[in-house]
């Protein structure tokens, strides 16, 4: 086989398992065999662009949000996923409370380090990456896999993106805005949300969800087990000059949103 049809064969190879949405990581093509050499000779060829430093595209290919998280949780294994208030509106529980700046808020453990190529700015959003050890590192319950396109990205479940959410009260998303996203999540799961408020490592959140769910009557508050649910000890000021939730030990707002809190 020629150098030639030996490089057009590796060209083709690499272009028909590319995933349609999706950027390619340099490290990555380079442990598959391409070397940067080899990458800058596509480029210069019309086959590959850059994506910023560190990634490519194929030629006139459209990336987006989504295509590139699907590269960093597959092609560099990075403990990073949509979560909160950005999953639940990818679930429709949320979209009609958007603000009209868009924000995607992405959840990891503490150390989490994206690639720079991952900018907000390419996607048109702002980015509140939020690292933090709400859970354990390890634990696996409470995530769902969202299609998009042709592929596939891990995201928060419900029960999961809901802790999350609260986990951002009142500084990065609102207490009203939550209690009223909070009214739609009828059919959470049961045993999810045990194993997730059993896991989660915060009493704020903890009491937060709990109370809420009660506000607003969930059935499937009954069949917890709340005996196994450790929410401590000692008051936790939430909203500044609130009201003091006596069972929960937390302050929230006085009667807001027509709904008596």
């Amino acid at each position: 086989m020629t150098m030639g049809t030996e490089s057009k064969t590796k060209i083709n190879r690499l272009i028909n398992q590319w995933i349609t949405g999706t950027p390619s990581a340099t490290s990555y093509l380079g442990d598959s065999g391409f070397s940067r050499d080899l990458l800058v000779k596509y480029k210069n060829s019309g086959w590959l662009e850059p994506f910023g430093r560190g990634a490519y595209i194929r030629s006139g290919d459209r990336v987006e949000l989504l295509g590139a998280l699907y590269t960093l949780q597959t092609q560099l294994a990075l403990p990073v996923h949509v979560g909160g208030k950005s999953a639940l509106e990818l679930k429709g529980y949320a979209h009609y409370l958007s603000a009209k700046q868009k924000r995607v808020f992405l959840y990891g453990p503490r150390g989490l380090i994206l690639p720079s190529w991952f900018n907000e700015d390419r996607f048109g959003v702002k980015f509140v990456v939020t690292r933090t050890n709400l859970f354990p590192v390890d634990s696996q319950e409470g995530f769902t896999d969202f299609k998009d396109r042709d592929f596939s990205v891990r995201i928060a479940a419900p029960e999961r993106a809901t802790m999350e959410m609260l986990h951002l009260v009142p500084k990065e998303v609102g207490f009203d805005e939550s209690l009223l996203i909070m009214e739609n999540l009828v059919t959470l799961r049961p045993d999810v949300v045990q194993s997730l408020l059993m896991a989660c490592r915060s009493v704020k959140v903890k009491r937060l969800f709990l109370y809420m769910a009660e506000r607003h009557e969930h059935t499937w508050l009954s069949k917890l087990n709340l005996s196994k649910i450790v929410i401590g000890k000692g008051k936790r000021m939430i909203i500044p000059n609130g009201r003091f939730d006596a069972k929960y030990q937390i302050t929230v707002p006085i009667n807001r949103q027509g709904i008596s809190a």
